[in-house]
């Protein structure tokens, strides 16, 4: 039997279904959400990220959503640390909670117990922010940048990444490094996990992104980010790097047309999933769906059987 905290996680790429999945499964078992998604941190910022309205969640608490005001920041080592925290409070009211969304290296690091502690050797944080930049893009390390050092950030060009990477070391963790165990199999995890990974054919899920996007300008995203805007949120801070809100920040700024916005965020939504399934491939330990061949009652129902094979106690 083992004595690690229980967990469950939903993966994979943006607009493949994760929020319907991880909703439905919350209510079968009863159970919480914490958010892995670092666009749903922010108040305010709703429609380009996609956040569930209080009615998508169906009564289901969403930990992690809405927690930050847009001027704040948030790494991997403040998710790992709250991560852990309701981890362990909601295993101790007997519930396994479910974690969704899409940040890889958020979710890596804490699945594989990546520590930040104080070391010499800096090499495992330069990996880590490299990999976030295969991740997201070299712009958005540079952005973090921008956040602790603008004047170092200024001189630097968001491309010449080894430097961009230098400079964060040195400003923004001092002392404090990451290192990490590399564990990567089932049993090497710090929980005990079962980590599920929804996917769709490809041109299914350029399709979803495709049309997401759309349905998000429908929806008043030009609205919110002119709102945000107004309401003092800046180009150049973390949150309005997303993809979706700096677009349409620059359509809005008249750098672009509203036509040009919309097919930049679809393009760039796709490379995005794109370099998710990538990272996601770095997780051996993931159990993969396609949500394309499964219905939703099917996907539902296969992944509840093998939720309840893995964990004997969820077997009714």
């Amino acid at each position: 039997m083992s004595s690690k905290e229980k967990l469950i996680v939903i993966l994979g790429p943006t607009a493949v279904g994760k929020t319907d999945l991880s909703i439905e499964l919350a209510q079968k078992l009863n159970t919480e959400i914490i958010s892995g998604d670092s666009m749903l941190f922010y108040k305010g910022f709703d429609i380009g990220s996609a956040k569930p309205t209080i009615t998508e969640r169906q009564g289901v608490i969403h930990h992690l959503v809405d927690n930050l005001e847009p001027w704040e920041n948030f790494n991997v080592t403040d998710f790992v640390a709250e991560a852990r925290r309701l981890i362990t409070d909601i295993n101790k009211r007997g519930r396994i909670p479910i974690i969704a969304g899409g940040t890889g290296l958020y979710i890596k690091a804490l699945l594989e117990g990546y520590e930040f502690n104080e070391t010499a050797d800096h090499s495992e944080y330069r990996q880590e922010m490299t990999a976030l930049a295969e991740e997201k893009g070299k712009e958005y390390v540079h952005d973090l940048l921008v956040q602790v050092n603008p004047e170092a950030a200024a001189e630097i060009h968001a491309n010449n990444l080894r430097r961009v990477i230098r400079a964060l070391e040195v400003a923004h963790f001092g002392g404090e490094q990451i290192s990490r165990q590399k564990e990567y199999g089932e049993g090497d995890l710090c929980y005990d996990v079962y980590v599920i990974g929804l996917n769709r054919e490809r041109q299914g899920l350029y399709q979803r992104i495709n049309q997401r996007v759309e349905l998000m300008f429908e929806a008043g995203l030009e609205d919110e980010v002119r709102k945000l805007l107004a309401g003092g949120v800046t180009r150049d801070m973390q949150a309005m790097q997303g993809i979706g809100y700096k677009e349409t920040a620059a359509y809005l700024a008249g750098e672009m047309s509203k036509a040009e916005a919309i097919d930049l965020i679809q393009k760039s939504t796709r490379h995005f999933a794109k370099r998710q399934l990538t990272w996601f491939r770095k997780m051996p330990y993931i159990h993969w769906y396609m949500a394309d061949e499964l219905e939703e009652t099917r996907l539902l129902q296969s992944v509840s059987q093998d939720l309840a094979g893995f964990f004997r106690d969820l077997a009714n």
